[in-house]
């Protein structure tokens, strides 16, 4: 069957999806709405700028740290383990260098962290800085935490949230479908293949409907801010990307299942394969209307938490728009000024 190819389908890529700074009036940091607590109220010791955090509970020496116990581990295997050791007490535990808690060097600076553990460097969540201070009876103390940033209070999703995978990057290098048309005006949509000079290609059709590619539609880099096991997914739906609707038609999920290893580090994951779209009514639908490209994540983090939407699915935590083909020649239209070969996602 005679087939003619079209202008390329190119993608719109959305800025940040969920960021933060310091300077935002969302964000608390430092003392804000603390609650002062004494642990060493049963020693003797008494510490009037005792700080712990807003959702310390009862008013008890141990309070906060006894509901904020470190987390099992689940390693590549997904098999659950107890939890790591973390040196110091109950009230003192090393890892967060509490206000009043031992310190051996007066003047020296540490981070410390006055939250949840589970929250510690995720989304808009950051340490503190404290200093050693002066002791005789006791010895030395550490000082308050200062600037540090707690999670957004309510906030359920997003880096406000500071929960696992709210803040990092999958950057996917090329996202780009090729469109094919018959002479009788049925179009074809496949995957399209990276190339170093020109960024993609669009290889010609051999038959139709068209078989899958066999070449990778893209690299893969992930960056965030927790490890565990995760299937990442790219979802292509015909559809409006400013009101997205359950029933908005697929054209293509390309996955890939992976451990990453290293909280903050970027690991290179495997390609996402090449595909063809088999659905041929969202095809059309997708060639003519236009449609969006969704990031979602569904897994559980090497804390043994559950990384998805909140009621078991997957997690979308970024949509970029498709622009119709016409977009090719129409670049200064108000739809499609904004149109781009692109493809990495931040959020």
């Amino acid at each position: 069957m005679p087939t003619r190819a079209l202008a390329r389908m190119f993608v719109l890529v959305a800025s940040t999806f969920a960021a933060g700074c310091a300077g935002d009036e969302r964000i608390r940091t430092k003392h804000d709405a603390a609650v002062r607590v004494d642990p060493f109220e049963d020693s003797g010791f008494t510490n009037p700028d005792m700080v712990s955090a807003p959702d310390a509970g009862p008013l008890t020496p141990d309070a906060f740290f006894a509901n904020d116990p470190e987390p099992p581990y689940c390693g590549e295997d997904g098999r659950m383990r107890p939890a790591p050791e973390v040196a110091g007490t109950l009230d003192c535990p090393e890892d967060k260098n509490r206000e009043g808690c031992p310190c051996t060097t007066p003047g020296q600076r540490a981070l410390c962290w006055p939250g949840l553990r589970a929250n510690r460097n995720r989304g808009i969540c950051k340490d503190g800085m404290t200093t050693c201070q002066v002791g005789f009876e006791f010895g030395h103390r550490w000082g308050p935490c200062l600037d540090y940033v707690l999670p957004v209070e309510g906030a359920a999703q997003g880096a406000d949230s500071c929960r696992c995978f709210s803040n990092g990057n999958w950057a996917l290098d090329n996202l780009v479908p090729c469109i094919s048309q018959d002479m009788d005006n049925h179009y074809y949509v496949y995957s399209s293949r990276p190339d170093a000079q020109l960024g993609y290609v669009c290889d010609g059709l051999t038959s139709v409907p068209p078989p899958a590619p066999a070449a990778d539609w893209t690299a893969s880099k992930l960056k965030v801010d927790c490890a565990g096991r995760f299937e990442l997914c790219y979802t292509i739906k015909a559809g409006d990307v400013t009101n997205p609707q359950a029933g908005d038609c697929v054209l293509v999920r390309s996955c890939v299942n992976t451990w990453y290893g290293r909280a903050g580090a970027e690991q290179k994951l495997p390609g996402l394969k090449g595909w063809a779209a088999t659905d041929d009514a969202c095809a059309q639908r997708f060639v003519e209307q236009g449609g969006y490209g969704e990031m979602s994540v569904l897994g559980k983090s090497s804390e043994c938490e559950a990384v998805d939407d909140g009621q078991g699915g997957p997690l979308v935590f970024k949509r970029a728009s498709y622009c119709p083909p016409r977009c090719a020649e129409m670049a200064d239209n108000e739809e499609c000024r904004h149109c781009s070969a692109s493809g990495a996602g931040d959020f």
